[in-house]
């Protein structure tokens, strides 16, 4: 967002001679945000007493105040979802090369992991996963066995304290292929780094787009 300078206004106060500035604030997509509004009804007006000049610039005051607020609130969003997906980032490359220890850089000490599965009776229903289980599976998986979860995208939402990411991924064993799904996890911010606190998935073997 920028602004720009479309009128200059002399006028005495005081004593003194005082120059007030007039200015359109622009957005992101090029519109003159304060125009439409206050152009038609500035120049109809623009005759009368300094105390409706100075409500004029008290107005765009504000309006530009509050587009930088947002444009800061904007900013930390970006840098929170930045964040958060780092911190997932970092829990899968430990996933992927065997470090546990990097594993529970991320994770909270309360985590819990659940599996949406379908059972043979077509029953759709949660398991809980023991995450110490995971932990020491991935530890002593076979060298020469590599896996690979392949994250597809990400869709996170976060504030200052709380995240949620959604990332569809596929699931593949020495090159190949072995199932595909969605994890979904949750995070929170501890004052020092995000940590997840939660991650749900889903395992298919139909309906996958492999690559």
């Amino acid at each position: 967002m920028c602004f720009r300078i479309v009128n200059v206004v002399n006028y005495q106060y005081g004593g003194k001679r005082i120059m007030l500035l007039i200015i359109h604030v622009k957005d992101e997509k090029e519109n003159y945000v304060l125009q439409k509004e206050l152009k038609p009804y500035f120049y109809a007006h623009q005759k009368k007493n300094v105390m409706y000049k100075l409500s004029i610039a008290v107005i765009l005051f504000v309006s530009f105040t509050g587009y930088s607020q947002n444009d800061i609130s904007n900013n930390q969003e970006a840098t929170y979802k930045k964040e958060v997906k780092q911190t997932i980032l970092e829990f899968f490359e430990g996933f992927h090369s065997g470090d546990t220890t990097k594993i529970k850089t991320t994770l909270d000490k309360n985590i819990v992991m659940q599996t949406i599965v379908k059972t043979k009776e077509g029953e759709v229903r949660t398991v809980k996963t023991d995450v110490e289980k995971i932990l020491i599976a991935i530890k002593n998986r076979p060298v020469e066995q590599k896996w690979d979860e392949r994250l597809l995208s990400f869709k996170i939402d976060a504030d200052s304290s709380i995240a949620n990411a959604w990332t569809p991924y596929e699931f593949y064993v020495n090159e190949n292929f072995s199932h595909c799904g969605v994890n979904i996890f949750q995070l929170f911010n501890d004052g020092n780094r995000w940590k997840i606190i939660a991650i749900a998935d889903t395992r298919n073997k139909v309906g996958c787009k492999k690559k």
